[in-house]
C-alpha cells in the first residue's frame, strides 16, 4: 500500500473556501434582504436554488485544474494503456445508452399497440434487476484490491458518474422534489428544509474536493477507518471510526431499503415487505459477489437510468406549461404565478371554510384528550346506537358498512386512543393553517424580522435552523465513508480531483432540476386542480390516493369542489406521480419507478459494502497484509454485508420514519463523528492520538444525546416536560453541536497531551 504526499496550496484553499462560504452561508443569511427581481426571478431564490450550485461546480473544477497543473507526482500508471482502456469504455458506454433508449422506445411503441401495464412493469423490473445481476456476476472477485477499491483503475469520468449514482439516493430522487413542494424555500420554524438540501448536498462536495478526498487517496487506503489507524496509530481511533461509519451508514441504508420496498411494490403490486426482499436481491448480487469492482459499473448503468427518469418528466412539464423543455432555465415564470395564486387562496372564502372545519376537528380531538376513557366509551356507544337505529333491514346499506368499519377502527384502549388522537389533533391544527400549513413557496424563513417580538423570534429560529441543517449536510457529505471510498478507486490523486469535479457536474443535473419539478407540480395543482368538482378530477387522483401516505383528498367543507387545503401530499408523491400529472405514457411512469429503484439500490450497494468492510476489515480483523489474510478479510466482509443487509431490511420493514429524516440523521452523525478529527489530522500535525479519540467520542456522544432527548417517544417515557431544544435547533441538525464540541475537544486534548506529535500526512 503505497502513500503519496499531497501538499495543500494554502492561498488557493483559502480563496476557494471564502467564495464557497460567501455564496452559501452569505446568501442564506441575507436571503430575506435579497428579494429583488432579476429577469423575473426573486434573486435569493435563484441564487440558492441554482446560482450557488453553479458556483460550487466552478470551485471544484477550478481547484482540480489548478492543483493538477501544480502536481508533479508521477502518474503511477501507463498513460497510453490507460487512454486505450478509456476509449474502449467510452464505446461500451455509448452502446449501453443507445440500447437503453431503443429499449424505452420499443416499450412505448408496444404500449401504443396495447401491451398491458402489468407486463410493462414486469419487463422493467426484470430487465433492470437482471442487468445489475449480470454486472455483479461478471465482476465477481475475491482479490482484495478489486473487492475494496476496484483495482484503482476507474477513470475520473466514470467514477464521477458512479459517485453521483451512489450519492443520489432515494432521498434525492424520490423525496427531494416533494420536500421542496411542501417546504418551499426554507420550510417552517419547526421543520426546516427546502433549499437547504440543495445547498447542503452540493456545497459539501467543495469540502470533499478541497479538504478530504485527494489527501486520503494519496495514502493508498482501502477503507476510511484505516486513515485513523495510519494517521494516529493504535487500535482505538480505527475502532471508533469504524463504529461511526457503521452507525451513520446503517441509518442511511435503512432509508434506502425503505425506498427499495416502496418502489418495488409500486412496480409489481406486491406487498411492501416482499418488495424489500425482491429489491434486496439486486443489491446483494452486485455488492456480495464483486464488491467495489461490480458496484462501480452497476452504479454507472444506474446513473443513466436515474437521470433519464428525472429529466424526462420535468422537461415535459416545463414544455407543457411554458413551451420550453429546459426547466431549470424557465421555471421562474411559474414561481411568479404561484405567488399570485397563493395570495388568491389566502383570501378565498372556500379555503377559509376548510380551515375552519379543520380547526373544529382539532378542537374536538382536544376535548377528547381531556378525558380519554370517557371519550372512548362515548364514541363506541354513539356508533353502536347509530347502527342500532339503522335496523336489520338496512344491514347491507353502505352507511351501515361504513359505521361498522368505523367501529372496528376505534382504538382498543386509552393509551392507543391518546396516541392516535394526539396525532390527529396536531395534523388538523397544521391543516387549519393558511395554504394547508404550507409556507409561501419563495419566501425565506418563517416569521417577520420587522414584526413583533414573536414574529422576530420565529424568523431568527427559522433562519438558524436553515443554516444549521445546511452546515450538517455539507460537513456530513465530507465525512460519509461510502462516498469517500469511491475516490480510492481512481488511478491517481490528480484523477481523484477530476473525479470529484465530474461527480458534482453529474449531481448538479438533478439538483438543478428538483426545485423546478417542485414548482411545476405545485403550479399544476394550484392552477388546474384547485376549483375543480370532485367528479371531474383526473384518474390519477383516485389511483394515488389509495395510499393516504402519498396523497389524500377529501371534501372537507362539503361543497363538492376541491380546495387546496383539502389536498394532502406526501413528499414521495411529487416525483413518483410526475409522469401521470404531465399526461405522459405509462412507460415513463415505469421509467421513473425504475429510476427510483436504481437510486435506492445504487446507494444501498455502496453503504452495505462500507458497513461490511468496516466490520470485517476495521473492527474485528487481525492486523497483517498477507494474501491469505486479505482473502479471509474479503470473505468476512461478504458475510458481514449479508447479515447487515438482512438487519437493515427488517428495520426498514418497520417504516421507522420518512426517507429524508433518516438520511439527514446520518449526515449529522458523519459530520460530528468523523469530519473534525479527519480534517484536523490532515491539516494540523499537532493532532494527537488522545485528541482524536476524545474528539470522535465527544462529537458522536453529543449528537446522539441531542437526538435522543428530543425524540418524542423517549421524552414521554422519561417523563420530560416541554422541549429539549438548544437555541431552537431541531434534532435533525444535531451534528452542528457534535461538530463544534468534537472540534474543540480534539484541539484542547491534542494541545494538552502532546508535545509528542503523531506521524502527520504533512510532516
Amino acid at each position: 500500500m503505497s502513500a503519496v504526499a499531497v501538499t495543500p496550496s494554502w492561498r488557493l484553499h483559502a480563496c476557494l473556501l471564502g467564495v464557497w462560504f460567501a455564496v452559501s452561508f452569505g446568501t442564506a443569511f441575507f436571503a430575506r434582504d435579497l428579494q429583488f427581481l432579476v429577469a423575473g426571478w426573486p434573486f435569493a431564490f435563484w441564487m440558492t436554488a441554482q446560482g450557488a450550485v453553479l458556483v460550487f461546480v466552478g470551485i471544484v473544477v477550478a481547484f482540480a485544474w489548478v492543483a493538477n497543473r501544480r502536481d508533479t507526482t508521477p502518474l503511477g500508471f501507463d498513460l497510453v494503456t490507460y487512454t486505450h482502456s478509456k476509449q474502449k469504455l467510452h464505446r461500451r458506454f455509448v452502446a449501453y445508452v443507445a440500447g437503453l433508449l431503443i429499449f424505452l422506445l420499443a416499450l412505448a411503441f408496444a404500449e401504443r399497440l396495447g401491451l398491458a401495464r402489468h407486463w410493462i412493469a414486469a419487463i422493467f423490473l426484470t430487465s433492470t434487476l437482471l442487468l445489475y445481476a449480470l454486472i455483479g456476476i461478471y465482476g465477481r472477485t475475491s482479490d482484495a484490491s478489486e473487492y475494496y477499491v476496484a483495482g484503482r483503475r476507474i477513470p475520473a469520468f466514470y467514477n464521477g458518474m458512479a459517485t453521483a449514482a451512489d450519492w443520489m439516493s432515494a432521498a434525492s430522487f424520490i423525496s427531494l422534489a416533494g420536500g421542496l413542494y411542501l417546504q418551499g424555500f426554507s420550510g417552517s420554524e419547526a421543520q426546516p428544509g427546502g433549499l437547504a438540501y440543495v445547498l447542503g448536498w452540493t456545497g459539501g462536495f467543495c469540502l470533499v474536493a478541497l479538504l478530504v478526498a485527494p489527501y486520503l487517496r494519496g495514502m493508498g487506503l482501502y477503507t476510511v477507518p484505516e486513515y485513523f489507524d495510519m494517521r494516529f496509530g493504535g487500535r482505538w481511533p480505527r475502532l471508533i471510526a469504524a463504529g461511526a461509519a457503521i452507525l451513520c451508514s446503517f441509518t442511511y441504508v435503512v432509508a434506502q431499503i425503505y425506498g427499495v420496498g416502496l418502489i418495488t411494490s409500486r412496480l409489481t403490486g406486491v406487498h411492501f415487505e416482499i418488495g424489500i426482499l425482491l429489491g434486496l436481491g439486486g443489491v446483494l448480487v452486485c455488492s456480495f459477489l464483486g464488491g467495489m469492482r461490480a458496484v462501480t459499473w452497476t452504479q454507472v448503468t444506474q446513473y443513466v437510468i436515474i437521470i433519464l427518469a428525472f429529466l424526462i418528466p420535468v422537461s415535459w412539464l416545463a414544455y407543457k406549461q411554458i413551451g420550453n423543455p429546459f426547466a431549470p432555465l424557465v421555471y421562474g415564470q411559474q414561481l411568479e404565478k404561484i405567488a399570485v395564486l397563493e395570495q388568491q387562496l389566502l383570501k378565498s372564502p372556500a379555503e377559509q371554510a376548510v380551515m375552519a372545519e379543520y380547526a373544529r376537528r382539532a378542537k374536538e380531538f382536544e376535548t377528547k384528550l381531556l378525558d380519554v376513557d370517557a371519550a372512548l366509551l362515548n364514541h363506541r356507544q354513539e356508533l353502536r346506537a347509530k347502527l342500532l337505529a339503522l335496523g336489520d333491514q338496512k344491514a347491507d346499506d353502505a352507511h351501515a358498512v361504513a359505521l361498522r368499519r368505523e367501529l372496528a377502527a376505534v382504538p382498543k384502549d386509552s393509551a392507543t386512543a391518546r396516541e392516535l388522537w394526539t396525532r390527529a389533533r396536531a395534523d388538523n391544527l397544521e391543516r387549519a393553517q393558511p395554504l394547508g400549513g404550507l409556507p409561501l413557496h419563495s419566501l425565506p424563513y418563517a416569521g417577520d424580522p420587522t414584526g413583533d417580538a414573536q414574529a422576530k423570534q420565529a424568523f431568527d429560529t427559522s433562519r438558524l435552523n436553515f443554516l444549521a441543517l445546511m452546515f450538517c449536510l455539507m460537513a456530513g457529505t465530507a465525512g460519509l465513508p461510502h462516498v469517500l471510498t469511491r475516490y480510492y478507486t481512481t488511478p491517481s490523486v490528480a484523477e481523484t480531483r477530476n473525479s470529484v469535479a465530474w461527480s458534482l457536474v453529474f449531481i448538479a443535473l438533478l439538483y438543478l432540476s428538483a426545485p423546478a419539478l417542485a414548482v411545476l407540480v405545485k403550479y399544476e395543482v394550484m392552477a388546474h386542480l384547485v376549483g375543480q368538482p370532485f367528479d371531474n378530477l383526473p384518474a390519477w387522483i383516485s389511483q394515488w390516493s389509495k395510499d393516504a401516505a402519498l396523497l389524500s383528498v377529501a371534501d372537507v367543507n362539503g361543497d363538492h369542489v376541491l380546495q387546496f387545503a383539502e389536498i394532502k401530499v406526501g413528499a414521495d408523491f411529487v416525483m413518483l406521480a410526475s409522469p401521470e400529472i404531465g399526461g405522459l405514457p405509462y412507460v415513463v411512469s415505469m421509467l421513473v419507478a425504475a429510476g427510483g429503484l436504481a437510486a435506492a439500490l445504487s446507494t444501498a450497494d455502496g453503504l452495505l459494502l462500507t458497513i461490511g468492510n468496516a466490520l470485517a476489515r476495521d473492527a474485528f480483523s487481525a492486523q497483517g497484509s498477507s494474501k491469505a489474510q486479505d482473502m479471509r478479510r474479503v470473505m468476512w466482509s461478504k458475510f458481514a454485508l449479508l447479515v447487515v443487509a438482512l438487519m437493515a431490511a427488517y428495520a426498514a420493514a418497520q417504516k421507522p420514519a420518512g426517507i429524508l429524516h433518516l438520511v439527514t440523521a446520518s449526515f449529522s452523525l458523519a459530520a460530528a463523528g468523523l469530519v473534525p478529527v479527519m480534517v484536523l489530522g490532515i491539516f494540523w500535525k499537532g493532532t494527537t492520538h488522545a485528541g482524536a479519540i476524545s474528539g470522535m467520542l465527544s462529537g458522536l456522544g453529543i449528537t446522539v444525546l441531542y437526538m435522543a432527548i428530543n425524540n418524542p417517544t423517549l421524552r414521554s417515557y422519561m417523563g420530560l416536560e416541554g422541549r429539549g431544544l438548544w437555541w431552537g435547533i431541531q434534532p435533525m441538525s444535531a451534528g452542528v453541536f457534535g461538530f463544534a464540541f468534537g472540534t474543540v475537544v480534539t484541539i484542547v486534548v491534542s494541545c494538552a497531551s502532546g508535545r509528542k506529535r503523531a506521524n502527520g500526512i504533512l510532516a
